[in-house]
């Protein structure tokens, strides 16, 4: 059985090129903001792995991420932060609450392979 990788961005175009590189190993969920995520966590389902954007409209990335890092029922899930903006090495920094993995835009499908084999592996060795 596929993971499951729940993808948040508000571009249409990055969502079509990562369920694209993913979908042939993972089972992907899209959702166009974090509101949309937020809202199909709590319907009850429970993804592998979180990867948002950093910029989107009405709820942001840090805001989706924060608000899934402080809950009791999500805050294990790992997740990794896709941005271009340029100073995203500051900004995760700053951030108040941990991320598995941050990468910038535009990325190369096996850095972003790469990323996600990563945390799975030590997601998956800290709960075993």
């Amino acid at each position: 059985m596929k993971r499951t990788l729940l993808i948040v961005d508000d571009d249409l175009s990055i969502l079509k090129l990562l369920n694209f590189i993913l979908s042939k190993d993972y089972d992907i969920i899209v959702k166009n903001n974090g509101i949309e995520a937020f809202s199909w966590l709590e319907d009850g389902h429970m993804p592998e792995l979180i990867m948002s954007d950093l910029q989107m409209p009405y709820f942001d990335g840090q805001s989706f991420v924060k608000n899934v890092k402080i809950s009791g029922f999500y805050r294990d899930i790992p997740v990794i932060l896709l941005s271009a903006a340029h100073d995203l090495d500051e900004q995760v920094s700053k951030m108040p609450f941990k991320v598995d993995a941050y990468i910038h835009k535009p990325f190369k499908p096996e850095q972003l392979k790469s990323a996600i084999n990563q945390v799975l592996k030590v997601y998956e060795s800290s709960n075993s």
